[in-house]
């Protein structure tokens, strides 16, 4: 068993940024895969970014390339979401997960979910 607890949101304007964090506790942690995902009113919930057990593999989707970074520190049992030019667009709750399998943009791959973080981004 893994329990997930997100934080680092809040309101920020757009071309602003936010780190996200997501503590770990449990079951070790190196053993698993992260991703973060969002979700806005009305809409699916949608892969942001997903991260190897090790680090060495980073997975984005084509909305946040560029702007949005994903990194763990298995020491601290925490999984990062570094969130750069920020746009509107990009509010959401986002939810980190992680997985037993591989590092994967499907959400029903993850076995474990935190309650998720509110990020609001203003024009």
């Amino acid at each position: 068993q893994v329990q997930l607890v997100e934080s680092g949101g809040g309101l920020v304007q757009a071309g602003g940024s936010l780190r996200l964090s997501c503590a770990a506790s449990g079951r070790t942690f190196s053993s698993y895969a992260m991703g973060w995902f969002r979700r806005t009113p009305g809409k699916a919930r949608e892969f942001v970014a997903a991260i190897s057990w090790s680090g060495g593999g980073t997975y984005y989707a084509d909305s946040v390339k560029g702007r949005f970074t994903i990194s763990r520190d298995n020491a601290k049992n925490t999984v990062y979401l570094q969130m750069n030019s920020l746009k509107p667009e990009d509010t959401a709750v986002y939810y980190c997960a992680a997985t037993t399998r591989y590092a994967t943009r499907n959400q029903w791959e993850y076995d474990y979910w935190g309650q998720g973080t509110q990020v609001t981004v203003s024009s």
